[in-house]
């Protein structure tokens, strides 16, 4: 009875294309055997199978039918294609539900991350999605790969009635070979994007027209009411961080680069740590800028391509990415001059999130396949804007696991209104809002295969020094690249180091190319002692009740790595 009202009101609004011809596979040849083979397995979602339905389309096809069909959708000189993705220019992670089911209701942390969807309202959800399909005259399927590795990777299929998403997700997903989607099968995920419908907010469980949810038993997302392309890229990574604990290696929210020498580094930062910036390194190949998992023979990205901030983007500043944005690249919200077609990327007028989608190639100095070795270094990159942290430091496991698990960076005073001194921002492993498992489980992990591969894991703060902000300065960047280049170079696993008090970090004496000063914060302080021993006290207990929210599944040796508050 819901179902069929829920498929009448969608037919009411969106008159349903009649056709019923053979399914369509552009950019590949009609294989005899794959062809029903793939119609049947689309069929059994409950979609209607017949010419609407392009597979794998070519970017030719898929520019043409953005700008045919998509309202706000052009070309821009550097030969992107510019799209919109309507009114929400962000993740919605207050609409992300995962299903209570048996198989799995033991795994999740439940809490505000993972907040419950039952089985009755996802089943809602997914056939509100599937009629409102069935009511296109346009309906795309890309099947591609989450995972460099094959013997970890998994198949996932997105279905969705925007050009614009199956670009981004051509772009995103790694891309079948012409063989390799013709025995392509049954996908082990997929991923049901009706944004532009809404969802009924009468569904037990959901409390907004927007709805992202995902099913680890049905093997199935469905997104409702947003047409923001990231939602798939993250509800990807969200279905790798369950899987790949399970199966026993270790996912992970960080950006990969190597050396020439073949020595990997793994960079873990939020957003205005320099995560990117310094991992983009021309002397070392990038592997991958987000998402990567660890395994017992070495680590691979999980994408096929970079989803970065184009706000302020620059050629002189970030040129592999100015660079990156060209035909088959997806340029998100972007203002740009109506005559030449020319982005303005410091205009904020539409969002501050800008993106730009590219395949991981469009990079010059990407590692394809993206496949390294097991990590040498791991750095933990931090923006403390309090002043009190040390530009480098050489953790312990016991420690690398308390600032993993911590996941610290700060708001700079300004940025927000009622903002007016700095704040601390806590998101577990770097990406609490993608964890699927309790962030201590991530934690033992890392710590394993830190002890197994015998891992340097480093602290490196790239935000203020001599005062919080305002009256101190930011760290420069040559300085911070100093630091990573001297990781690298192993010179920092000689040198001598000094404990840092209320933090017992261990920090070294000298770095080359940083002057001596800033590397302890104490010597760097310009206010009085009174003022750096209060802020250095504020920002400890601040880690303090943070760790709290895990205090239960950590052991007392991960909570003695903390800072020491009196």
């Amino acid at each position: 009875m819901r179902f069929s009202h829920a498929a009448r009101t969608v037919a009411e609004q969106h008159p349903r294309h009649e056709s019923r011809e053979k399914i369509h596979v552009v950019g590949h040849a009609d294989s005899p055997l794959s062809l029903p083979l793939f119609a049947q397995s689309l069929a059994a979602t409950g979609l209607v199978v017949d010419s609407r339905v392009q597979r794998n389309a070519s970017l030719s096809r898929l520019y043409e039918c953005a700008l045919k069909h998509e309202t706000g959708s052009v070309i821009s000189s550097s030969g992107a294609l510019i799209a919109r993705s309507g009114k929400k220019t962000g993740r919605s992670p207050r609409d992300k539900r995962i299903v209570e089911e048996t198989s799995s209701v033991d795994d999740v942390w439940w809490g505000p991350v993972n907040k419950k969807l039952s089985e009755e309202s996802f089943a809602i959800n997914y056939q509100t999605a599937i009629d409102y399909l069935n009511t296109r005259t346009g309906v795309f399927v890309f099947d591609g790969f989450a995972g460099w590795d094959p013997k970890y990777r998994i198949k996932i299929r997105v279905v969705c009635a925007r050009a614009y998403h199956a670009l981004f997700m051509n772009n995103m997903l790694i891309r079948p070979t012409k063989e390799e989607l013709e025995n392509f099968g049954e996908p082990d995920f997929t991923i049901i994007n009706a944004g532009q419908f809404p969802a009924n907010r009468f569904t037990k469980g959901v409390t907004s027209p927007t709805s992202v949810s995902i099913s680890f038993e049905r093997k199935q997302m469905v997104i409702l009411g947003t047409e923001y392309a990231g939602e798939m890229k993250k509800g990807v990574f969200t279905v790798m961080h369950y899987l790949m604990p399970k199966a026993g290696v270790l996912s992970l929210h960080s950006s990969c680069n190597e050396g020439p020498g073949g020595d990997v580094s793994l960079f873990f930062g939020l957003s205005g740590t320099g995560k990117t910036t310094l991992s983009a390194d021309p002397q070392r190949m990038l592997i991958g800028d987000d998402e990567h998992v660890w395994t017992e023979s070495g680590v691979f990205n999980i994408e096929g391509g970079c989803y970065a901030k184009t706000i302020d983007l620059s050629a002189e500043k970030e040129p592999e990415i100015f660079n990156a944005i060209r035909f088959g690249s997806v340029l998100e919200n972007v203002v740009y001059e109506e005559t030449t077609r020319i982005v303005d990327y410091t205009d904020k007028s539409v969002t501050e999130n800008t993106r730009c989608a590219y395949p991981i190639e469009f990079i010059p100095n990407a590692k394809v396949p993206c496949i390294g070795d097991k990590p040498q270094n791991i750095v933990l990159l931090t923006c403390d804007a309090f002043g009190v942290l040390p530009p480098v430091a050489k953790l312990t496991p016991a420690q690398a696991m308390y600032h993993f698990i911590s996941g610290y960076t700060a708001k700079i005073a300004g940025t927000e209104e009622g903002v007016t001194e700095p704040e601390a921002t806590f998101s577990a492993c770097f990406g609490q809002p993608f964890l699927v498992w309790h962030p201590v489980k991530y934690a033992q992990m890392l710590a394993q295969k830190m002890q197994q591969d015998k891992v340097n894991v480093w602290l490196v703060n790239t935000g203020w020094s001599g005062g919080a902000y305002g009256n101190g300065e930011r760290i420069k960047l040559k300085y911070s690249r100093a630091i990573i280049d001297a990781i690298h170079s192993g010179e920092l696993n000689k040198a001598e180091y000094i404990n840092y008090g209320v933090f017992n970090l261990q920090i070294p004496t000298a770095v080359s190319n940083v002057p001596k000063k800033i590397l302890d914060p104490s010597m760097a302080w310009e206010g009085s002692e009174e003022e750096f021993s209060s802020t250095i006290s504020k920002l400890a207990n601040l880690f303090h009740a943070n760790f709290n929210e895990y205090a239960d599944q950590a052991t007392p040796e991960i909570i003695a790595a903390g800072p020491q508050v009196c």
